[in-house]
């Protein structure tokens, strides 16, 4: 459960918007009491998406914050909605992931202070899809994909599949009309990343020699173009005749800099 707590008229006009975006997610606005009310969600591991000073925040869950393993994410916002700053669990707990969904739906700058995630990630998107699939469908699929992952489109580094997807029509014009590279991997690329896979599917194999195409070409993308270990962030979606996955992998240091 994601709680929206506002202490402004102000804020409470951003959380309204926030709530209305997200799924399950509730706001509270002038909450009593305060302080036990914040400490309630907290221990019951509910995220806690904050419009208020982050001093505010601080004091109100100090007393109950236990590790970064096991606190749930919190990220502060201002009431203007400039600006998502994920205060606890950032990594670990999803508040990065979830100061970026925020901020996509406001427009909002997130402001990540956490040591690795500082690192812009690069983001990959893996399809698959019958032979003819329409454009159309893949368009809708991707651009659901996308909303659930809190991404924007100028996020995605490359379109990628397995190779004997290298002439499908549906997926090169994918491509060339969100003018992303469109890449292919052969089975033997792809079976490496065989132990990241959220869903094996022995159909698949059968067919094509990978136990899925969606989200081994994604993870193989990602971590071709950062040289480092990837991991979904979205797993595999299905539309009628399509699937669709998204990975993302840190860049090292020495080439973000």
């Amino acid at each position: 459960m994601k709680r929206v707590i506002a202490l402004t008229e102000a804020g409470r006009r951003l959380g309204e918007q926030l709530a209305a975006g997200l799924d399950d997610a509730e706001l509270w606005y002038k909450p009593e009491p305060f302080v036990d009310k914040v400490q309630q969600a907290f221990r019951a591991g509910d995220a806690l998406i904050m419009i208020c000073a982050s001093g505010i925040v601080l004091r109100a869950i100090a007393p109950v914050i236990v590790s970064k393993h096991r606190d749930p994410p919190v990220v502060v916002l201002d009431e203007a909605g400039r600006y998502a700053v994920p205060l606890l669990s950032g990594h670990e707990g999803g508040a990065n992931e979830l100061a970026r969904q925020l901020a996509a739906l406001i427009g909002a700058e997130v402001v990540i202070t956490t040591a690795n995630p500082y690192l812009q990630p690069v983001y990959c998107v893996g399809m698959g899809c019958e032979r003819g699939c329409e454009l159309q469908e893949l368009q809708d699929l991707l651009d659901s994909c996308l909303q659930q992952a809190g991404l924007a489109l100028t996020q995605v580094a490359s379109i990628n599949s397995i190779d004997i997807k290298a002439d499908e029509v549906g997926l090169i014009a994918l491509g060339e009309a969100l003018d992303k590279p469109f890449r292919v991997f052969g089975k033997r690329q792809l079976q490496a990343e065989d132990a990241l896979l959220s869903v094996r599917s022995d159909y698949v194999f059968d067919t094509v020699g990978v136990y899925g195409v969606a989200e081994s070409a994604a993870l193989h993308a990602a971590r071709q173009l950062t040289g480092n270990a990837a991991e979904l962030l979205l797993g595999k979606q299905k539309s009628t005749r399509a699937t669709c996955a998204i990975a993302r992998a840190y860049p090292s240091l020495d080439k973000a800099e």
